[in-house]
C-alpha cells in the first residue's frame, strides 16, 4: 500500500471515528460559564424602558437610562430613573464581581431621602421597584454558587437550546431551583424557569429579542412574569452603544445623587 492510500485510509478512519463517538456533551456547570462569560464589550449606554403590567392589564412605563462597564474582574452598572414625575432621579447601582464567593455591593438613592442607601444581604430577597425583579436578579449571579444538571436538548422558536438545572448550594436561597433554556453556541438564557421554596413555578423570565451588535450578541427585550401575583415586567433596551469609553467615574454614589 501506497504511502498516499495508507494517508486516505488513516483520515477516514479518523472521519468515522468522529462520527460514531461525538464529541462529549459539555456538562451543566460548563454551559452556565459561557453564559456567564459571554462578551457584551467593555461598556454600554441604553436607553431602558420598564413597562410593570398588574393582573389587570394596568400599565406604568418608567424610561430609566442604563450604563454598564465590564472590567476583568468585576462589572460595574447604575441606572437613572428619567420618568415619571414620582421616580424620577432615582438611581441604583450595582457591582458585581468574579471572584467566587464575593457578593454583589448594591446601592439605590431616593431623592425624597436625599442619600444614598446601602442593599443589605437580607434586602436581596426583596422587589426592586415595584417590578418583578428582586435586587439579587438583577446581579450577575457567580456559576460556582450552584449546582448544574444538564437535562436535555429543546427547540424554542427555532433556536436550540441547552435545558439546565440549576440548585443554590447556600440554604435558605429565595429560589429552591432554576431551569434555564441556553441557546447553543450563542450563550444566550432564552428562558428561565424560577421555583418557590416549596418548588411550585413562581416566575419565568423570557428572552423576546437579541440582536448582534457590534460583534456582540445582545439581549434587547425580555419578559418577567410572575405566575403566581399575575404580575409581569417587561424590559426593553433602544439606543444600545457598545465602547464608548465611559469613566470609571460614573460609577460612584456621587454621580447617583447628581443623575443624568
Amino acid at each position: 500500500m501506497t504511502m498516499k492510500k495508507k494517508l486516505i485510509l488513516v483520515l477516514a478512519l479518523i472521519v468515522l471515528t468522529i462520527s460514531i463517538f461525538p464529541q462529549a456533551q459539555p456538562t451543566g456547570l460548563e454551559i452556565i460559564k459561557k453564559v456567564y462569560d459571554r462578551a457584551t464589550g467593555d461598556d454600554q449606554t441604553a436607553k431602558l424602558t420598564m413597562t410593570l403590567i398588574d393582573s389587570r392589564n394596568n400599565k406604568r412605563v418608567r424610561e430609566i437610562k442604563q450604563l454598564l462597564k465590564t472590567q476583568k474582574d468585576m462589572e460595574k452598572k447604575v441606572m437613572f430613573f428619567v420618568s415619571p414625575a414620582d421616580v424620577r432621579n432615582t438611581s441604583f447601582m450595582s457591582w458585581s464581581y468574579t471572584k467566587d464567593g464575593k457578593n454583589d455591593d448594591q446601592w439605590i438613592y431616593l431623592p425624597a431621602l436625599k442619600r444614598v442607601k446601602r442593599i443589605s444581604s437580607d434586602s436581596k430577597n426583596d422587589y426592586f421597584m415595584g417590578s418583578d425583579f428582586t435586587y439579587d436578579d438583577l446581579g450577575d449571579r457567580q456559576p460556582t454558587a450552584d449546582k448544574h444538571k444538564f437535562l436535555r436538548m429543546e427547540t424554542v422558536d427555532n433556536d436550540e437550546c441547552y435545558v439546565i438545572e440549576s440548585k443554590p448550594k447556600e440554604e435558605e436561597y429565595m429560589y429552591s431551583k432554576t431551569l434555564t433554556w441556553i441557546i447553543k453556541d450563542k450563550w444566550i438564557g432564552k428562558k428561565k424557569e424560577f421555583y418557590d421554596e416549596d418548588d411550585d413555578l413562581l416566575k419565568i423570565l423570557t428572552v423576546k429579542k437579541y440582536e448582534k451588535i457590534n460583534g456582540f450578541w445582545i439581549i434587547l427585550d425580555s419578559e418577567m412574569k410572575n405566575v403566581q401575583k399575575k404580575h409581569s415586567t417587561e424590559m426593553s433596551l433602544k439606543n444600545v452603544k457598545i465602547n464608548t469609553g465611559i469613566q470609571d467615574r460614573q460609577f460612584t454614589e456621587r454621580m447617583m445623587k447628581r443623575g443624568i
